[in-house]
């Protein structure tokens, strides 16, 4: 290997690899990881100085709304290019988003048209979700068999929200569906009585403000669809991922299921990590509406505990971008009451900042837990192979931290296209400063130097676990 060529060698750094913390020298060929040593001899076109950084997988987020239209028929507020390159800011190097079919549609369509925009503007590595609305039209019996054989082995499913939600009969033939193809299916896990009945009372009470939002969405809400999913993919035999668990008794219910064999996974997102109900008071609510809503500090310490005993296996950012304007949160009027103001917030650049600091700069679970947790587990449980480790054979997504670089978020200081931070006013330790895709530059010298469209679809492989 002595007079070997490469194409790119980053030199020097601490790595976090398939193996364990070493310094190494990781050498690039093709996109993928050719070698991992101390003190690599050969020469690459690129030669990368890491000593004094960390040098960590690029991270996988598995739960992006981007350029998606809502059940509502509004249009979030990302393109495929500007989310992913936020993502790519964020050190995140490969995305699932949605491709989100609507009553009368049929799926395989839905599929091909969000394909088409990915293409063009996606500047790393994505997947998709199939939002299924609809079951008739043989979408269940031709198109999302057709799809999953093709790779695209997620199904998502809403358990609320009028145009969306699914009856449990549905769910229970997309469960044995899934469980016959080998997909995975995940859940959006609210009750929709318990909280069209809170939203009457509410409504019927003159109580229209954002900060009602909470209370339109009872934690029994999810206490109740979590428990029935489980139970339904223990009836059914299917795999399932619970998404964006927000409370102690969701946790507890994970917990036991997994205890007693169900095949179900979860995931929580930062803002129930980082931010509690109590930031609906502050100027500006909208900007923190999300379904389900923030919780109680203890509900963030059941999460933090659920994350430690691998009850949660992902934090991943839900992006959902909406605009503090009349495109976007305030699309039914400045006064509009909380059920008709849009839900979800930017998460995409946020997400990994975040997390390291509170795992590794403030020593919470450490380096390896926040690899495993932001990149390798999304990859492995959706599929994703070569993606989410530093490991010879795998693609080269490696993302290159500063771990004593110090910021404070400012009030529009993201590179998405939503206009304003949920985080603004935090500080912390810890950012990536240099992000490859398959051994390409994406973000040098605080500048994004991917092209629009230079992102590449992932198939899932059924083999996940």
């Amino acid at each position: 290997m002595q007079n070997e060529k490469f194409d790119v060698i980053i030199r020097g750094g601490t790595a976090v690899t398939a193996q364990g913390i070493q310094t190494a020298d990781i050498a690039v060929t093709q996109g993928k990881i050719m070698a991992i040593a101390n003190e690599l001899p050969g020469s690459a076109e690129t030669e990368i100085d890491a000593r004094g950084l960390l040098v960590l997988p690029g991270g996988v987020d598995t739960h992006c709304h981007i350029e998606q239209i809502s059940g509502a028929g509004l249009m979030n507020g990302d393109t495929f290019e500007s989310a992913t390159r936020s993502a790519a800011f964020g050190g995140t190097t490969s995305v699932v988003s949605f491709a989100a079919q609507h009553p009368g549609q049929k799926i395989r369509d839905v599929v091909a048209d969000y394909a088409v925009l990915a293409k063009s503007g996606a500047v790393i590595d994505y997947a998709f979700h199939m939002i299924v609305a609809d079951t008739g039209n043989e979408n269940l019996t031709h198109d999302i068999p057709e799809l999953i054989a093709q790779g695209h082995r997620s199904i998502k499913i809403f358990t609320t929200y009028d145009k969306v939600r699914q009856d449990d009969k549905s769910i229970l033939d997309l469960l044995d569906l899934a469980k016959r193809d080998s997909a995975l299916v995940c859940f959006h896990a609210e009750n929709d009585g318990l909280i069209r009945n809170m939203t009457e009372k509410l409504l019927a009470q003159g109580k229209t403000a954002p900060k009602y939002h909470a209370a339109s969405h009872p934690r029994e809400a999810e206490i109740e669809a979590i428990d029935r999913m489980c139970r339904f993919s223990e009836f059914t035999g299917a795999r399932i991922m619970i998404f964006h668990v927000s409370t102690r008794e969701g946790a507890d219910i994970i917990r036991r299921a997994r205890a007693r064999g169900v095949d179900v996974q979860a995931e929580t997102c930062p803002h129930y990590l980082f931010m509690t109900v109590g930031i609906l008071e502050r100027e500006d609510p909208a900007r923190f509406m999300c379904s389900p809503p923030q919780r109680t500090p203890d509900d963030q310490d059941a999460l933090w505990e659920a994350i430690a005993d691998g009850t949660i296996q992902l934090v991943t950012s839900d992006h959902a971008p909406y605009r503090m304007d009349d495109t976007g949160k305030f699309a039914n009027g400045a006064d509009a009451p909380f059920n008709r103001i849009a839900n979800g917030m930017p998460g995409l650049e946020t997400r990994l900042p975040l997390m390291f600091n509170a795992m590794v700069s403030d020593g919470r679970m450490g380096i390896e837990a926040f690899v495993e947790l932001t990149a390798t587990a999304p990859a492995r449980a959706f599929g994703l192979h070569n993606k989410g480790q530093i490991a010879e054979g795998f693609d080269a997504d490696i993302a290159i931290w500063d771990p004593t670089l110090a910021k404070t978020y400012q009030a529009n200081d993201l590179h998405d296209n939503v206009g304003y931070n949920p985080y603004e006013g935090t500080t912390i330790v810890g950012a990536p400063i240099t992000v490859l895709s398959r051994g390409r530059l994406i973000v040098a010298d605080g500048t994004c130097v991917a092209e629009p469209g230079s992102g590449e679809w992932l198939s899932m492989d059924s083999r996940s676990n």
